[in-house]
């Protein structure tokens, strides 16, 4: 583990719409093989947690503007071990991320680019991500002023 203080941790929050979905959530948890599930968690605890959006200072993030950043997964699931021992081949997962607050990040967006790789979908799911970070933000807004 890269960090030994959890406090330090980033805590991940997931996208909710108004009707409660939580798109990330159920793209993880019905779209995902099991094995890309638990390496992508794996990944964004060992990663995702302890740097935020530092990621983009290395290869598993970049900056996409406008307070969303990409969390990207490449490697061969063989190298994810010991999560994932039984199944190989490479993954290529995208999360799209947002950082606020003190020490979050919310989860707006994710998809396989290994099984969708065409420039067009990538552009599609960063505008869906970027629509729900703007929800999201009116939303909060509306919480701020109603208190």
């Amino acid at each position: 583990m890269l960090g030994s203080d959890p406090v330090d941790r980033y805590e991940l929050e997931f996208y909710e719409d108004a009707n409660g979905d939580q798109p990330v959530l159920r793209w993880l948890r019905e779209e995902l093989s099991p094995a890309k599930r638990r390496a992508l968690g794996h990944a964004m605890g060992e990663i995702l947690q302890e740097l935020g959006v530092g990621v983009c200072g290395t290869e598993f993030g970049k900056q996409l503007g406008g307070g969303l950043f990409e969390f990207r997964l490449r490697r061969d699931l063989s190298e994810i071990a010991p999560v994932v021992a039984a199944e190989a081949g490479k993954i290529l997962l995208r999360v799209f991320c947002h950082a606020h607050g003190d020490k979050l990040v919310l989860l707006v967006g994710g998809y396989d680019k290994g099984e969708h790789p065409s420039p067009r979908r990538q552009n599609a799911e960063i505008e869906l991500a970027r629509a729900r970070l703007g929800d999201w933000r009116l939303r909060q807004a509306g919480t701020r002023r109603r208190r």
